[in-house]
């Protein structure tokens, strides 16, 4: 074994650095695609609209900024073209709407790490013939 990562492994380790640049205190989530070539086209994570400001107390109240949080897949989806992307790797398995966008956007195989409770990802992921693969966050051999 030559202790090198597999391009589904490598997309994962890209999208849990993307995570880190989250500005959401309570759910930090990060997405990559790589592309046909297995090169890296996009990255992306959960956060406001650009050069939005949140206002004094907007994080304080998880429930009612929810609503507004972009959610990393949305975000990536905007940054790359329909057909683009062969593989998506989420650190969090994506919500229903995430999912469709992912689908609309012509994405062949998703890999997330941490569950995501109420969705739909896992049907629709079927329904569209996408493969669907819960892959762990890579930790990094010293």
């Amino acid at each position: 074994m030559s202790g090198r990562l597999s391009i589904p492994e490598y997309a994962m380790a890209i999208a849990h650095v993307a995570s880190l640049r989250s500005e959401d205190p309570y759910r930090k989530v990060g997405a990559a695609a790589i592309d046909y070539d297995n090169r890296v086209i996009g990255t992306s994570y959960n956060g406001l609209a650009p050069d939005f400001k949140a206002p004094e107390g907007f994080w304080d109240d998880r429930d009612g900024r929810q609503k507004f949080m972009l959610h990393a897949e949305i975000n990536l989806c905007s940054l790359i073209k329909r057909g683009e992307a062969k593989i998506v790797a989420c650190t969090t398995l994506p919500c229903t709407s995430c999912m469709q966008a992912l689908c609309a956007n012509g994405v062949k195989e998703v890999y997330y790490a941490e569950d995501y409770p109420n969705s739909d990802a896992p049907e629709i992921a079927a329904t569209y013939g996408i493969k669907l693969v819960q892959l762990a966050i890579p930790t990094p051999a010293l």
